[in-house]
């Protein structure tokens, strides 16, 4: 009955469009070459450098125009990309990279030994402070052993590292990859119209499976309510991860795919600021918030309840049992939150990015779950850039409901950001048992030693009530029926190489 109420109270705040299709269907394009127009919620507005883009949005636009030298494929495995084949030392400490031959950028210019080593060298570069992509900390050395053949070597041994070597590799003579992004992906850079769109065209010289679909354009649509509009009335053709709501609101041109969101959504808090920084109030947050009755009423009970980061994506890292600590319990809410010296509750800015309609529904409700507890949650809601600016970098915020994604399948891609003194730790978290875990599951050469100081991190997030986690999203992809060939993967990236014209 409860999750009945609160869905009345939900539907009744969302604002949703019914649309009639307008003019001609998607498909009907006035020329002979192939396009797809895609909806994506915000501009890319960090970086088009890959190796400092940290926005989830960006990073799965541009995995179709970068590749390292190995790259993941749907299933989540590792295969060789710009490597031809690749061979890790016993210990874990040396991998040695033999080249493909023949590999082209999008500018014309084959791909060298000296681009690679420029590439790895450039992601372990601390002369700005910590390196432009953190796992590279570890890498001792770079060293190009002939015109084929690149050779790694790590400070300590890692036999995980391989997943990182998924990073770009970019032209060493490119001097402005943030406005000039030149990759060796499927597709390659043709324009960018700041609010507007992104275009990529397909690389005539790839020289993997060619793209099937000549052209793509991104359309920026950071109104969450114009999402079922453009779909139906013709201006996009698909649209990753739409709301449950959505979906109800298509017209029958478009088949609806079901997925996996592949993040860890929670409602962050900002662990400095009073009252979270009290972890008696923390935790009784967490017993006031019901994952289960969230997944209810936004998604008809589908999606993946979390305990702690991590997701079933990422398998022997994943404790289920971690769900179980915060049963709800309101009473016992009550009782940390007096104990704390909030007897009669307290009030609170929850900060949430407009464009993602799945967290502004996720917020309302977690909004409601709070006011049993004498709990306010005002909700504001902010433009992606702002988001993006004032809480990630800035850290000026009480706490926000997201999600946060992982850029490969390994522990450390989720809970790197929480040791204390990590750039990403925008949340504050500070705990020596959790930096002594994290160093430990680090320095470990044994598979199962690492992992379990890898879950031992997970248990102390949860106990800690770092963030009040809730769930691994479901993912709904609304596309066109005139196009097929969507694959999901077990991480946050979009292939869009893959996508093809039905034929009629």
């Amino acid at each position: 009955m409860r999750a009945k109420a609160l869905k009345k109270i939900l539907l009744a705040s969302v604002c949703t469009a019914l649309t009639i299709a307008l003019g001609a269907c998607a498909g009907d394009k006035a020329s002979d070459t192939s396009q797809i127009t895609i909806g994506i919620p915000q501009d890319i507005e960090d970086s088009l450098d890959p190796h400092k883009a940290v926005a989830a949005g960006t990073e799965e636009i541009l995995f179709n125009m970068f590749e390292g030298l190995v790259k993941p494929d749907s299933d989540g495995n590792l295969v060789d990309a710009l490597a031809e084949s690749h061979t890790m030392s016993e210990d874990g400490k040396v991998y040695t990279f033999s080249l493909r031959s023949g590999v082209k950028f999008h500018d014309g210019s084959l791909v060298t030994a000296e681009d690679v080593k420029y590439s790895l060298d450039r992601c372990a570069d601390t002369s700005n402070g910590d390196p432009l992509v953190p796992a590279f900390s570890a890498v001792e050395s770079v060293e190009i052993l002939d015109e084929n053949t690149v050779q790694l070597t790590l400070k300590e041994p890692d036999k995980e590292f391989l997943a990182y070597m998924d990073v770009a590799i970019i032209p060493a003579s490119n001097k402005k990859p943030e406005t000039n992004p030149i990759g060796t992906g499927p597709y390659k850079f043709v324009s960018r119209s700041p609010q507007e769109n992104f275009i990529m065209e397909r690389f005539e010289d790839y020289w993997g499976a060619p793209a099937h679909i000549d052209r793509v354009e991104l359309k920026i649509i950071a109104n969450a309510d114009a999402i079922v509009t453009s779909l139906n009335g013709g201006s996009i053709d698909m649209f990753a991860r739409v709301s449950q709501s959505m979906t109800q609101q298509l017209s029958g041109d478009f088949e609806v795919l079901e997925g996996t969101m592949n993040l860890v959504q929670a409602m962050y808090l900002n662990n400095l600021v009073p009252p979270f920084n009290d972890v008696r109030v923390r935790q009784a947050l967490c017993y006031a918030v019901d994952p289960q009755e969230i997944m209810d009423i936004i998604s008809d009970g589908k999606g993946t309840q979390l305990g702690s980061s991590m997701f079933p994506a990422f398998g022997k890292y994943y404790m289920e049992e971690l769900n179980d600590l915060y049963e709800t319990d309101l009473d016992k809410a009550k009782e940390l939150l007096a104990q704390a010296g909030y007897p009669n509750g307290f009030s609170f800015t929850l900060t949430v990015p407009s464009n993602y309609q799945q967290h502004i529904d996720t917020a309302q409700v977690v909004a409601e779950q709070l006011k049993r507890i004498n709990v306010e949650a005002k909700i504001n809601l902010i433009e992606w850039e702002s988001w993006v600016s004032d809480v990630y970098a800035g850290r000026n915020f009480e706490a926000t409901v997201v999600g946060l994604d992982a850029s490969s399948l390994t522990a450390p891609a989720l809970l790197d950001r929480f040791n204390s003194m990590a750039g990403k730790n925008f949340i504050n978290f500070s705990s020596d048992a959790y930096d002594e875990a994290y160093a430990k599951a680090q320095a470990a050469t044994d598979d199962a030693e690492k992992t379990q100081y890898y879950k031992e991190c997970e248990r102390i997030l949860a106990e800690e009530a770092a963030n009040v986690y809730i769930q691994d999203l479901p993912c709904f992809v609304a596309l066109n029926k005139k196009y097929a060939g969507y694959e999901f993967y077990p991480l946050y990236v979009q292939d869009f190489s893959k996508l093809y014209l039905v034929e009629e």
